[in-house]
């Protein structure tokens, strides 16, 4: 038997979900989904944090791990000012703690913008997709 502790890391996308419901503009849809009556939000703001991998870092000490955020609005710019503030805030959380994880790093690898149609029928839905790396630790 080994004298190794096995440390589960914490959730990032629920970490991150929690923390940017508390800094962004009331409102504003923060979730891990999109919502039900998507363009009913679109005023508001839609941020929907999803994990898009990674890994070990220092095992078992801390992981890199990659957030897929799609960034939905009425217009794109609204769309590209929420992006910016998504992207400022989670590099602001840097060596805090937000629930079960300790925030080493976060950078913004990648902002495209990728609007989304749902038919042939509608306007495509001004949407940006921002990919965030965080390197993180249980707290």
């Amino acid at each position: 038997m080994s004298g190794l502790q096995a440390v589960a890391m914490p959730d990032v996308e629920l970490a991150a979900t929690v923390y940017l419901r508390s800094v962004l503009a009331a409102g504003t849809n923060v979730g891990t989904e999109w919502p039900e009556a998507l363009e009913s939000h679109l005023a508001a703001g839609v941020v929907a944090v999803s994990l898009g991998g990674g890994g070990s870092r220092q095992k078992p000490v801390t992981a890199d791990r990659t957030l897929d955020i799609d960034v939905l609005a009425a217009t794109k710019v609204q769309a590209r000012d929420l992006a910016a503030q998504v992207s400022a805030q989670l590099i602001a959380a840097q060596g805090t703690v937000q629930g079960s994880a300790r925030i080493y790093g976060v950078d913004e690898t990648s902002l495209i913008w990728l609007p989304y149609q749902p038919s042939s029928e509608t306007d495509p839905i001004p949407r940006y997709v921002l990919v965030m790396n965080m390197v993180v630790r249980p707290a």
